[in-house]
């Protein structure tokens, strides 16, 4: 009977957790306007596309432009948090434990106080309204919690391992490249997959280095949306859905990667 409370309880839990989602995709659904009712359906009995056929008609390019970045982003992360993390881990460089200890501090500072002070140096730069200047700023937030993770996880990692490479006359670079990185692939996948949905989901950094005449990320798009046709609300919520999709997508399949690359570094022999 205590399994079946427990497992009750969990559908609720559940279920209250799903629900912003199912009323994301219930809302896209219905006619322009119908969530102004005083009593919203909570079916879409009398359903339309029209709001997808808005969004894809509007929106497409900010999609686009939000893959880009979150690619991008993805890239330089793992490009600098994967050889940071080994020369932590396995290495032993001198001043490893600070430079763990201001990558937690980074991660302190208000996204506003990044996004003002980038703003500048990108203006000086004349990287605003580019591609580089977002990834770059996505990647001050997402390099730091990368390195955490992947430093963990490498930790584990016997130094036999690269100590016996590096008898037989492999160099660092060689050693990372041909037995770290291999063995490191849940951890970079989890690593990788938080890179790409934080810049997916990032607004500040978005709204404050883009001014909307060369691209701007699907998280702005839809602030425009909201902006310029506040009553189309099954439009905004049709965008919603479809900016949705990609993150969704790789969620189900990286799960088991995620799964093994949170855990793999919680246990040391």
């Amino acid at each position: 009977m205590r399994a079946y409370g427990r497992t009750a309880l969990g559908l609720v839990i559940v279920g209250v957790l799903l629900f912003p989602l199912y009323w994301m995709f219930n809302a896209s659904l219905q006619p322009s306007g119908a969530l102004l009712k005083p009593s919203p359906d909570l079916f879409p009995v009398a359903g339309t596309l029209d709001g997808y056929r808005a969004a894809l008609g509007t929106q497409q390019g900010h999609l686009v432009a939000s893959i880009i970045v979150s690619l991008g982003t993805v890239a330089v992360s793992l490009a600098v948090a994967m050889p940071a993390s080994y020369a932590l881990a396995q290495l032993e460089v001198r001043g490893g434990p600070v430079v763990l200890f201001a990558m937690l501090i980074v991660q302190m500072i208000p996204g506003i106080v990044m996004a003002n002070s980038l703003y500048t140096v990108f203006g000086h730069l004349g990287l605003i309204d580019s591609y580089l200047a977002l990834i770059l700023a996505d990647s001050t937030a997402t390099i730091p919690f990368a390195i955490l993770l992947l430093h963990s996880f490498m930790m584990a990692i016997p130094k036999e391992l690269s100590e016996a490479a590096l008898v037989d006359g492999a160099s660092h670079w060689r050693t990372f490249i041909s037995i770290i990185v291999p063995v490191s692939r849940n951890a970079m996948v989890t690593a990788g997959l938080f890179s790409f949905l934080f810049a997916w989901a990032d607004f500040l950094f978005a709204i404050t280095l883009t001014t909307g005449q060369t691209f701007e990320p699907i998280t702005v798009g839809i602030y425009r949306f909201l902006g310029n046709q506040s009553a189309d609300w099954n439009g905004i919520m049709a965008t919603a859905v479809l900016a949705s999709i990609p993150a969704a997508i790789l969620l189900v399949v990286a799960q088991r990667y995620v799964v093994a690359g949170m855990t793999s570094g919680a246990i040391k022999d």
